[in-house]
């Protein structure tokens, strides 16, 4: 993507190159920053992901725990009402979607968009920290609850710091769900103002002619922020993977 954006247009199909033309990098960079705007793409796109994130793990922690810890009629139901939810396509859901947010006075903005995301991330996060729940021996709990610590308390303070390394791994899923998602957000929200990165890199392709090098300028503007992010919570998923790994 970086050399092809720094290749001029009448230059990319007259044979490959693997050598970025850095010469062009003020013009095609400096230009696509000027009069595309792509900075509030990329706010509108980070506001979305960050929400669905800290939304997606907020709703998620408590009902994982249930399902790992508390023995109750329906159990396995629930459980698979949780797989089914993601046997259903986002396209067939965008009408009703559409309906229900417009009486909730939802449509055009982050917040519907962060909503919904957080809707379809919620049953794979639960499973996933379920899982990291089970490993988590009882006998820590039991001791906490002697010392006093309340149910919650358990959960927050005794719990989610074991989980951390699943944790970690739960929000990058949530993230780059909230910061690809495509189909809501060119449904859901009509504005300019509020216009995603993924629609707006979509709106690059016309029906005559395709802008390739300032597409491939804007996709490496775009997919910066999602690499950093993963490098960022990676460095947490290693260290809380061998945090215990040399304590007796």
């Amino acid at each position: 993507m970086f050399v092809t954006s720094l290749t001029p247009s009448e230059a990319l199909f007259a044979g490959p190159s693997f050598l970025p033309r850095l010469a062009e990098f003020g013009t095609t960079y400096v230009e696509a920053l000027s009069t595309i705007p792509i900075v509030t793409w990329l706010l509108n796109s980070l506001i979305v992901a960050v929400g669905t994130t800290v939304l997606s793990i907020a709703i998620s922690l408590y009902p994982a725990y249930a399902l790992s810890r508390f023995r109750f009629r329906g159990k396995g139901i629930a459980g698979l009402a949780l797989f089914a939810t993601q046997m259903l396509p986002e396209a067939m859901l965008v009408v009703p979607l559409y309906a229900i947010f417009g009486q909730f006075k939802l449509l055009n903005s982050l917040t519907g968009l962060i909503f919904v995301n957080a809707a379809f991330s919620v049953p794979v996060i639960i499973w996933i920290l379920k899982g990291a729940i089970d490993s988590v021996p009882v006998e820590i709990e039991e001791a906490a609850r002697v010392d006093g610590c309340s149910p919650p308390g358990i959960v927050l303070r005794i719990v989610l710091p074991l989980v951390a390394p699943t944790l970690a791994a739960a929000s990058v899923i949530a993230f780059f769900h909230g910061w690809n998602e495509y189909v809501f957000a060119q449904t859901l929200v009509s504005s300019e103002s509020l216009r995603t990165a993924s629609v707006g890199l979509a709106g690059f392709v016309g029906e005559l002619s395709t802008p390739i090098h300032s597409v491939m300028a804007v996709s490496v503007i775009y997919t910066t922020p999602a690499i950093l992010f993963y490098l960022f919570v990676q460095r947490f998923v290693v260290a809380g993977m061998t945090a215990g790994s040399v304590k007796g």
